[in-house]
C-alpha cells in the first residue's frame, strides 16, 4: 500500500472538520467507521469544489463508487477535538486515487488512506474521461 508518506505532499483539497459526540464510542473515542465518513465527506466537497457535485454527477448519469479501500490509524481523535480533512487525487486509467490524510492542527497524522473510485456511466463502468475533464487541474 502505498500511502503518503511525506508532509510536503501538497494537497489539492483541506477542509477543517470537528468531532461530535455522536461519533464517539464507549472508550470516548471516534469510533474507526467515522473516519471513512469524514473522508467521504471530504470527497464530496472536494467534488464540488472543483465544479461536480455528486447529485449533479447522478443527473448526468454518472456516478462515482467506491471500489477500494485501504486505511491505516495511526491515533484516536477524541469529542470536540478539531482536525484536517486533507486530499490529493491521481488517475490511474479509469481509476482515481485519492490519497487522502486525516491530520491534527499540529500536523500529526491520525489517519491516512487510499480510496480507490471508478465511475459508473447509466450503471457501467466507465473510462471516467468526463470526471477527469472537471478535475484535470487536480490530476
Amino acid at each position: 500500500m502505498e500511502l503518503l508518506k511525506d508532509k510536503d505532499r501538497k494537497y489539492s483539497f483541506i477542509m477543517d472538520m470537528e468531532v461530535r459526540d455522536y461519533e464517539l464510542d464507549c472508550e470516548q473515542i471516534v469510533n474507526n467507521a467515522n473516519y471513512l465518513h469524514y473522508m467521504e465527506h471530504t470527497r464530496h466537497k472536494f467534488c464540488q469544489a472543483a465544479g461536480l457535485s455528486f447529485s449533479e454527477m447522478h443527473r448526468r448519469g454518472l456516478d462515482g463508487v467506491v471500489r477500494k479501500c485501504e486505511i491505516e490509524y495511526l491515533s484516536s481523535l477524541r469529542g470536540g477535538d478539531t482536525f484536517l480533512s486533507c486530499l490529493s487525487i491521481e488517475r490511474k486509467g479509469p481509476r482515481f486515487i485519492f490519497h487522502q490524510e486525516i491530520l491534527r492542527p499540529d500536523g500529526e497524522t491520525v489517519v491516512k488512506a487510499l480510496i480507490t473510485v471508478v465511475i459508473l456511466k447509466d450503471g457501467k463502468l466507465s473510462k471516467g474521461d468526463e470526471v477527469a475533464r472537471v478535475f484535470k487541474d487536480y490530476l
